[in-house]
Order: C-alpha cells, then structure tokens, then sequence
C-alpha cells in the first residue's frame, strides 16, 4: 500500500506541465496586454492625436489616458518583445462589471492613426458617432494589419485604393456607415481576407471583377448600397466561400453560371436587385451541396424553377417571391425534406400544387400568393402537421369552401385565402377547429350571410379581414370578445411583443353590406391600430367608446350612414394618423384640436351638417 506521502511521478509531470502551459498563457497575455517603460514615441504621439480628435467618450476610457506608458492604457495591446502597440479595442459595445454596455465617442478619427506601424487589429466598432475617414496612408503604413473593425459609425468618403497593399487583412467591417465611391478593385489584393462586410453604405458603380482574386473569402456582405452592373462573371472563384449577400442593390444582368462553383456557400442573398434571365442552378446533382438560405426574390427573374431545384437538399429557407417565373411548381421541391420556409408569391407560377409537397414535413410557412395557380388543392397537404403559416390568396383555385383538412392541421394560425373563390356562409365546421388563430383573411370572395358570433371565441386572433364579401346583417357584438394573448411568434413573423398582453389589433369588415349600430363594446379594444368599416351600411351615432381605443393609428369609417355629431373624445386618439369618415350624415362642428384638425378635408367632406376646420367655418 502507497504511503500518503508518496508521489506519483507520472501525476506530478502532468502538473508540472499545466503549471509550465499556464504560466505561459499568462506570460503571453501580460506581454499581449502591457509592458513596463515609456510608450515608443510614434506610437504615443498616435493614441494622443487619436484622443484628442474624440470630443466626449461615455465609457470614460479615454479619461484613464494618462502618462507615457501607453501600454497599460485601458484597449491598448502590446508586444513584450518589442513594446509596439499592436491593438487598438474599443469597440462601443462591451461588458462593463459583467453587464453588456453600449458606450459612444462623439470626434472623428484621426489619420495620426497610422503612426501605430505595428498594429495588427483595430477595433474601433459600434462608436456610434465616430465621423471622418478612413486615411489613405493606412494602407503604407500598417503592413502588419490582420483586423480592420469600424462599423456601425458615421464614417464618410472612400475606402482607400491602398487598402489593397494590407496583405496580411483578414477580416474587414465597415458596414453601417456613410462610406461611398467605388470599391476600390484593389480589393483583389487581399489574397488572406477571408470576410469583407461593406453593407449599408453608399458605394455605387460596379462589383470590381478583381474580388474574385479572393480565393480565400468566407464571408461578402454588399447589402444595401448603390452598387450597379453585373455580378462578376468569374464568381464562382471563390469556392471558399460560405456566404454571400449582395441584396438590395441595383445589380443589373444574369445570374452568373459560375456561382454553381461555390461549394462551401450557405447563404446566399441576392434579392432586391434587378437581375433577369433564368435561375441558371443547380444544373446537376451535388453541386452547393452546402446551401441552407437562398433569397432571390424582387427581382426580373423569368422562365420556370428549374426541376432540379430538388438536388439543393440542404435548403432551409427559400425565397423566389415577386420575379416573373412562370410554370409549373416543379414536383422536385419534394425532396427538399430540411425546408421550412418557401415564398413563390408574386410571379406567374400555373397549373396545380403538386402532391409531392406533403413530403416537406418540417414546413412552417407556405406563401404562393398572387399567382395563377389552379385548384383543387391536394388532400396530401393534410400532412404538413407543422404548418404555421399558409398563404393561398389571389390566386385561380376556385375552392368555394374551406378544405376541413385545412383546420385540421394543428400548427396552423394564419390563413390567408383572399380572392380564392370562396362561396356561400362562412363554414360553421371553423368553429370546432382546435387550431389557434392568429390571423385570418378571406376577403374578396363571395361569401354571403352573417358574421357569425362564435368568430368572437377564436381568442388569440388579432388580426381579422373579410372585406370585399357580400356579407349582410348587423356587426355582431362579439367581434369586440376577442381575448388576450402573449405572442409567441416565430420565424418569419415579426414579434409583436412576448408577454404584452394585446387584443384584436387588425379588423377590416369593409366592401360589405354590414347594417345596425357599431356596438359600443368597440371601445373595450384598447389594443386595436386598425379598423376599417368603410363601404358598408353601418349607421346611427358614432359611439363615444371608440375613443378609448387609445392605439388606434387607422380609423377608416367612410361611405356608411353614420349620424350624429364626432365625439369630442376623439381627441384623444393620439396616435391617429389615418382617419376618414366621409360620405356619412355626420352633423354639428369637429372638435377642434389634434390630431381631428390635423386631417385633410377629404377625411370629413361628403357630410353636409359637418363644419369647422378644416372644413368651412360654422354659421352663427
């Protein structure tokens, strides 16, 4: 038996050794992040140049900035070898005492900068209002630059033609400011950049044909610019590339042949430009086999979706909507079993939905809108048990009913089925559904009948449109029973506000024949933004309740028969900025004061007893 003093000479080889790596890791870390001594002067002179140029700093960073020894100032990093400062971090959001902490510098950054020649990493992100630009002599003068960060600023001008002579950059964020001009084409130099994020800037003119020298790019990101001409031919060069986004730009021509040549690429966004011709990928099994999100969508793009669209297995997320395609929905898109979003609205897709589509069993959001899609729809749909989200609207189904296998699928809350050729009453089958509504459009069809009641027990629905029907009756007194509900949106859905309480805030009951006096409970719909009654036969007084409808923003009553005088209380519907209630028998003055006497005449013309601003002043 061992003695307990013994020791086990593996197990003390072992500790020596992590005590040897840890004390290396320190020595690395202190030798990283200060130095005793002075500051080299050149370096010195820089970092006080630099501060000097900052007006305000709310970290108070800055004000720590003291004596020669600038490698103990707080963000600045050194090399124990040779006491250069080699970093500059002072991002604007950091953590501060453990918390997250968005701090600003209000000054503009000074070409005293480059004085640093040592510098391998600038990080000068999130300041918020940091104007100037970035100086040409960065590029003579930091050979040794790996990280270059200033995004999210105020940063004007060009991006310097000798940014090309960087060839140790990696990494370059600039997006988020006021640069502009042309991308420099000696961007093509930077044979180690592997990510390059320029978006929301103010560049124009042409991608340079030399970004494809980039061989070693992971990253691009030219969203929202003013970039014009072609995407380069040669794209397809940078098979490292993992994502791509040129979106929202004014790129013109066809969709390169080469980009099947990107391998390694998983997102790729080219959406919101004017791109035509036909979707020119895949063209063959196992190319972009890495795909996951593909936006192509409000663009010029014709012809069909290629059938072998099926090949992109690895597509999650899909947007094609708002082009010119035209066709069939390729049978194909079957065997996309990892998709979860598809958009085809907006194009001239025929003929029917295919059966295959029920393979797509992780589907959430279906939207083929606005197309010249043919019913019946196929009952292999019934399926598709995930499906939060259909959108069938304006298009030639011809359906006349609901489908119950419709409301049988139990992750659906938002259907939208406008203009689809519904027909008769709204089915009383909806009501035993056990799906939670959150949203439901059948406008423009033909539905005949009442509003029913039981439209009242769907309570998470806030957002309710069956204008442009032929329904008649009264407005029943439920519509004002819509509960409460903590919103749990997800992809696709803009959240409204998890844990807000929030009732109907959407209800458009327009271009019908809707009769009798809107219920007084209306005003119990403290969360509602919009109502639209205009078009109907509603009359009597205007209920003095609606104005405690606080967050209402459009209020859309006309061409009714409503009678009596506006409710003073009107104005205190702060948050109106839509309002008409023509085309009525409103009598007496409009209360005068905002938001009423902000509106236009035409929000009140058409009721000959109305006057005061802005209509014509009130007799005597």
């Amino acid at each position: 038996m061992r003695s307990p003093t013994s020791i086990n000479p593996d197990k003390m080889g072992c500790q020596l050794l992590w005590v040897f790596v840890i004390l290396t890791l320190i020595t690395i870390g202190e030798g990283r992040r200060s130095i005793g001594g002075a500051c080299n002067p050149n370096d010195l002179k820089g970092l006080r140049s630099f501060k000097a140029g900052i007006r305000s700093d709310s970290s108070g960073r800055l004000a720590k900035w003291v004596g020669p020894s600038c490698c103990k100032w707080e963000g600045i990093y050194c090399d124990n070898t040779t006491g250069r400062v080699t970093e500059i971090n002072l991002p604007g959001f950091f953590t501060l005492d453990g918390a997250p902490f968005q701090s600003s510098m209000e000054g503009w950054l000074s070409p005293s900068i480059t004085l640093l020649t040592s510098l391998e990493v600038i990080d000068l992100s999130g300041l918020i209002y940091l104007t100037g630009n970035i100086p040409p002599s960065i590029g003579f003068r930091l050979p040794k630059l790996r990280k270059l960060s200033l995004f999210s600023n105020r940063l004007s001008g060009p991006v310097p033609e000798t940014i090309g002579k960087l060839s140790k950059l990696e990494e370059i964020y600039l997006h988020e400011n006021n640069l502009s001009g042309s991308l420099p084409s000696s961007l093509g130099n930077l044979r180690n950049l592997k990510r390059l994020d320029l978006h929301s800037n103010r560049f124009s003119g042409a991608i340079p044909d030399s970004i494809t020298d980039l061989t070693n790019l992971v990253s691009l990101d030219l969203h929202a610019n003013s970039l014009t001409h072609r995407i380069p031919e040669k794209i397809g060069n940078l098979q490292v590339l993992e994502e791509l986004d040129l979106s929202n730009n004014s790129l013109c021509g066809r969709i390169p042949v080469s980009i099947t040549n990107l391998t390694a690429i998983s997102a790729l966004y080219l959406d919101t430009n004017h791109l035509e011709g036909e979707i020119p990928f895949p063209s063959s099994s196992g190319q972009m086999p890495s795909l996951g999100f593909l936006r192509l969508h409000a663009n010029l793009l014709t012809g069909r979706i290629p059938a072998a669209f099926g090949y992109l297995t690895s597509l999650q997320r899909v947007s094609l909507s708002n082009n010119k395609l035209e066709g069939p929905i390729p049978s194909s898109l079957g065997k996309l079993s990892s998709l979860t979003e598809l958009y085809l609205n907006g194009n001239q897709l025929s003929g029917q939905i295919p059966g295959s589509i029920h393979q797509l069993s992780a589907l959430l959001i279906l939207s083929i809108s606005h197309n010249m899609i043919q019913g019946p729809l196929p009952y292999e749909m019934s399926s598709l048990q995930d499906l939060q989200t259909i959108d069938l609207s304006f298009n030639r189904l011809n359906i006349s009913s609901i489908p119950k296998w419709l409301i049988g699928l139990r992750s659906l809350s938002r259907i939208y089925l406008a203009g689809c050729g519904l027909r008769g009453e709204i089915p009383e089958y909806l009501q035993s559904t056990q799906i939670s509504l959150q949203e439901l459009d059948l406008s423009a069809n033909h539905l005949t009948g009442s509003i029913p009641e039981w439209l009242g027990s769907f309570t998470q629905l806030y957002s309710l449109n069956l204008s442009g029907n032929s329904l008649v009756s009264e407005l029943p007194t439920s519509i004002t029973n819509f509960g409460y509900l903590d919103n749990t949106f997800s992809r696709g859905i803009q959240q409204i506000g998890k844990g807000v309480q929030s009732g109907i805030q959407y209800l458009n009951l327009s271009h019908n024949s809707l009769k009798g006096r809107l219920p007084t409970s209306i005003g119990q719909l403290v969360s509602m933004q919009s109502l639209d009654l205009s078009y109907n036969e509603l009359g009597s007084d205007l209920p003095v309740s609606l104005a405690n409808a606080s967050s209402l923003e459009t209020l859309k009553l006309q061409k009714n028969r409503f009678t009596g005088r506006i409710p003073d209380g009107f104005l205190k519907l702060g948050k109106l900025q839509e309002l008409n209630l023509s085309d009525n028998l409103l009598v007496g003055k409009i209360p005068f004061g905002s938001p009423l006497s902000d509106f236009p005449k035409s929000s009140f013309i058409g009721n000959r007893g109305l006057c005061g601003k802005p209509l014509g002043s009130c007799k005597a």
